[in-house]
């Protein structure tokens, strides 16, 4: 069944006010259920592997996949590009003092370092110091134009490790396709991204989801009710989700358990939806913070894949995001 995405005339450029004090979360939201890009820059370097220079590996085991780099020679660096700037400046007999954080702890070491003939810096490490991908927005709070997405924390693929973010944005993505789920992988959306058209940024990475300001115009005929994680029932809900371009659509899912003791893994659900499930095959990647609808009610957004059963996946209760939203 398609909509009519309403949500949405987005502006690249525009200032919003906020309240300063915010007492709750509003009882009405914007419902969700478009696709976005996401990009976040992280607080430090984040160290995702090793590779060997010249047949030898380069650093001893002071330095772990999932480290932050956070200093060179006592100087703070937040983008590769400062790493490399700072060694440039600072390396003596091959070697450079980093700083580290391990789990918030701080570690000082020291990096091996050697130059090729081309003038490049070989550190035997492969780092990234930001983090892209798409995801799904849940909700708008139309008082404080805070909005919520994904239902879960980003993780940084290689290392495993949460991403402490220092900034970030979600912004325009289009979805160009779908790779199915199998018994042995979960599927994903692929969509082109266009990062000049920016929706909103964002300012905490948590583990109930992402969540910023969100800088565009919505149609207050898109508020739906909040329902309280008690009247969330077991039996026939809908989830909202973009599977082609940017066009929204709703899909019948069943939920058979709800559990209230759990930070995140709230929801149990299976789909329903043939037409869905044709397409993906199951709850696929990309489709994490589609918001679950149920007796015209917001109830929750898809979080987690069950890859051994892909016809069923996990929510988080609404109500989970929305205070960690509001905090």
């Amino acid at each position: 069944m398609k909509i009519k995405n309403k949500l949405l005339v987005f502006l690249t450029i525009l200032t919003l006010f906020i309240p300063n004090l915010v007492l709750a979360y509003s009882n009405k939201v914007i419902l969700g259920g478009e696709n976005v890009g996401i990009e976040i820059s992280s607080k430090g370097i984040i160290v995702v592997g090793f590779y060997q220079v010249d047949g030898h590996n380069m650093n001893n085991n002071d330095i772990k996949v999932g480290d932050r780099i956070i200093e060179v020679n006592k100087k703070e660096v937040a983008t590769i590009d400062e790493m490399v700037k700072e060694i440039d400046k600072n390396l003596k007999d091959n070697q450079i003092d980093l700083t580290l954080l391990r789990k918030n702890k701080k570690i000082n070491t020291t990096l091996n370092i050697q130059m090729d003939e081309n003038g490049i810096y070989k550190t035997g490490l492969y780092v990234k110091d930001k983090v892209t991908g798409i995801g799904t927005i849940t909700y708008v709070d139309p008082t404080t134009s805070i909005y919520g997405a994904l239902g879960h924390e980003i993780i940084e693929g290689y290392s495993g490790t949460k991403v402490e973010i220092k900034d970030g944005t979600i912004f325009s993505s289009n979805v160009t396709g779908i790779t199915k789920s199998t018994s042995t992988k979960t599927g994903e959306k692929e969509a082109t991204l266009n990062e000049e058209i920016v929706y909103g940024d964002i300012k905490e990475n948590t583990e109930s989801g992402i969540y910023g300001t969100f800088y565009g115009i919505y149609d207050n005929d898109d508020l739906i009710e909040v329902a309280n994680k008690d009247e969330v029932r077991e039996g026939e809900a809908f989830i909202y989700t973009v599977l082609n371009g940017n066009e929204k659509e709703k899909f019948t899912i069943n939920i058979v358990k709800i559990n209230q003791t759990t930070s995140s893994k709230n929801i149990l659900f299976e789909i329903t939806d043939d037409e869905l499930l044709a397409k993906t095959n199951g709850v696929i990647k990309g489709m994490s913070g589609s918001p679950i609808v149920q007796n015209n009610k917001i109830v929750g957004a898809v979080t987690h894949a069950i890859q051994s059963k892909n016809d069923m996946g996990y929510g988080i209760f609404i109500t989970t995001m929305l205070e960690e939203g509001d905090n």
